[in-house]
């Protein structure tokens, strides 16, 4: 199941991509090819790269994926490994779920504005966010909840 998930996460990022690459070729083309820019292209390519990197971020990429500066991660102990990576999950995923209100709230009363061109309600832009604070959250808190195993040396 977990890796149905997976892969379905994975089919709607590569289909933001399409279409991001999609409207952008659109884009050349209208605004070199034939000399007539399209102003719905620009805002759509904008919309289709915040989504498909918050996507991407929440749901795609995983931890070690990241770039890290872990210089002295490396050099540790296990212990203190461990110690680093809860304080480091700790910090990241009280954040989100600090920020994850907030967000929300802003994201509803943004439904009352829309896009200038295409006229797309700013609480659908903006929704992606949300999902990455509410994925940072479930993320930290089963990388705590593994870190305070008993095998928690795999999950370093």
């Amino acid at each position: 199941m977990f890796q149905f998930l997976r892969q379905g996460a994975n089919a709607v990022g590569v289909l933001l991509f399409t279409l991001l690459f999609l409207v952008f070729v659109v884009q050349v083309t209208a605004r070199f090819g034939f000399n007539q820019p399209l102003a719905w292209t620009d805002e759509a390519a904008v919309i289709l790269y915040l989504w498909a990197i918050l996507w991407g971020a929440a749901l795609v990429c995983k931890d070690r994926e990241n770039v890290a500066f872990d210089l002295l991660y490396q050099h540790a102990s296990p212990q203190v490994q461990r110690a680093m990576a809860l304080a480091a999950c700790a910090l990241i995923g009280v954040l989100a779920a600090w920020g994850l209100p907030g967000s929300l709230d802003y994201i509803y009363f943004m439904r009352r504005e829309s896009t200038p061109v295409m006229g797309l309600p700013f609480n659908w832009v903006f929704a992606p966010f949300a999902l990455l604070l509410l994925a940072l959250t479930v993320r930290y808190a089963l990388r705590i909840y593994r870190l305070l195993g008993r095998d928690w040396r795999r999950h370093l």
